[in-house]
């Protein structure tokens, strides 16, 4: 009996490795659904169908085809459903079904769990998903009914409620896919649009962990401190990102140069808002003053929080590298905000986190500057905004060839499951048996 433990403990899959094959396999199931008859207009490559589901499960919203012309009502359906499995996660999905139907949830499902959801503690997991899932269901009903007011005067009732519903899930999960070819650009003067696409995937790009500690509590002091730099870091991110955009592109005629000033405001406050993963554009994007784009291409490496339906390095990772600068330049050992001491454990993560990160962009953007023809600010663009799982494009992404799409796929792939996690994955865990004496290295 404890051979057979023993081997049975001895073959269990890590959980991040659990986590791949599970987003993996979904694409894999979106790839064979997207290229059924009744899923497109005309019959597409497997090509499109895979790039398609990849971008979809990965909550990118990069796409080869025109989602609202190419696919029929079922594909559209399809890909929103994908796209809600992708954002939420897998295991949060899987282990709701299983409470529902009364199965009980075993430790080993916990921590794939706990790892989904990028939490510390394998504790309360259960609440947690139940409380998550309650906040996103009326998020997006609240904001379908009030898009619903926008698209039915414009396109009809049937096709209006439906465009609200795609739209809402799609802005909540920060995936970027819209069913109109200009994205949103066609109601960029529409307040009632823009701030409610920009409340969907703010809320939803500030993370699960956040949206609950918010839905509980509801007092700045209750709050942890993961919280409270999210709040801080994205108000402040918001802020900075509107007033630049105003300013370097209030004259270009070919974005918000010709519109009146409150639409300029509008449109820089949704502009400056879409970079940090959710992929909606009211402006085209290769119109861009190349300092605008240089600030998306930051804010798209910066992306959302932990625990999100956003990529990128996370902000809170962005927050703590600038604490440990300063903590450095002002000879301090340690890294206290708001009342809390962060620990050398989590540096030592973000800064491996940051090195991951641009390792994997570099060579990228590499890979596709050797084996893809094209502008050099185009692809780097493009392979940021992959990273990112943001979805923003200079329009390149129909022109890709085979090499191209694989490398943008991957890069889509590992932004949604984790730069970390690829780490994780790659490095063995090995207890030190010796302990050397301490070295200098001269840095700088």
């Amino acid at each position: 009996m404890v051979v057979s433990h023993t081997k049975r403990k001895a073959t269990q899959l890590p959980p991040p490795m659990v986590l791949v094959f599970l987003y993996a396999s979904l694409i894999v199931a979106g790839t064979l659904g997207l290229k059924l008859p009744i899923a497109t207009v005309g019959s597409i490559s497997w090509s499109d169908a895979i790039f398609t589901a990849t971008s979809a499960v990965t909550v990118t919203g990069l796409a080869v085809l025109d989602t609202g012309k190419d696919f029929t009502i079922y594909g559209q359906i399809l890909i929103c459903i994908l796209i809600q499995l992708g954002g939420l996660g897998l295991m949060t999905f899987a282990v709701l079904i299983l409470s529902m139907l009364g199965i009980p949830i075993g430790f080993t499902n916990r921590i794939y769990l706990r790892e989904d959801l990028n939490q510390t503690s394998a504790t309360d997991l259960m609440a947690l998903t139940k409380v998550i899932m309650r906040i996103v269901l009326l998020c997006e009903l609240i904001g379908a009914i009030i898009l619903a007011f926008v698209f039915i005067p414009d396109v009809g009732v049937a096709r209006g409620i439906w465009s609200a519903v795609f739209h809402a899930v799609s802005a909540f999960n920060n995936a970027g896919f819209s069913l109109y070819s200009d994205s949103l650009s066609h109601w960029a003067g529409n307040p009632l649009l823009n701030l409610t696409i920009i409340m969907l995937f703010v809320v939803g790009g500030m993370g699960f962990t956040v949206i609950t500690d918010v839905w509980q509590f509801r007092s700045w002091r209750k709050y942890s401190l993961h919280t409270k730099l999210m709040l801080f870091g994205t108000i402040v991110l918001l802020v900075l990102a509107t007033l630049a955009f105003a300013l370097m592109e209030w004259n270009n005629p070919e974005t918000i140069g010709k519109l009146d000033w409150a639409s300029k405001v509008q449109v820089s406050l949704f502009q400056a808002a879409t970079p940090r993963t959710a992929g909606f554009n009211t402006v085209d994007m290769a119109s861009l003053n190349d300092s605008t784009t240089l600030m998306f291409m930051i804010l798209m490496v910066i992306g959302a929080g932990s625990t999100s339906t956003g990529g990128g390095i996370k902000v809170t990772t962005f927050i703590v590298l600038l604490l440990a600068t300063i903590a450095f330049f002002k000879r301090q050992t340690a890294i206290d905000i708001f009342g809390r001491r962060l620990g050398a454990d989590q540096i030592m993560k973000v800064l491996a986190l940051t090195m991951v990160s641009m390792g994997l962009i570099l060579a990228a953007m590499f890979a596709m500057l050797v084996f893809h023809e094209g502008d050099f600010l185009d692809i780097a663009f493009e392979t940021v905004s992959a990273f990112g799982t943001v979805g923003l494009s200079r329009g390149v992404t129909g022109d890709l060839d085979q090499v191209g799409r694989a490398i943008i796929m991957f890069i889509m792939f590992v932004g949604r499951v984790g730069p970390l996690t690829v780490g994780f994955l790659l490095a063995a865990q090995k207890s030190k048996r010796i302990s050397y004496p301490a070295g200098t290295v001269y840095l700088g």
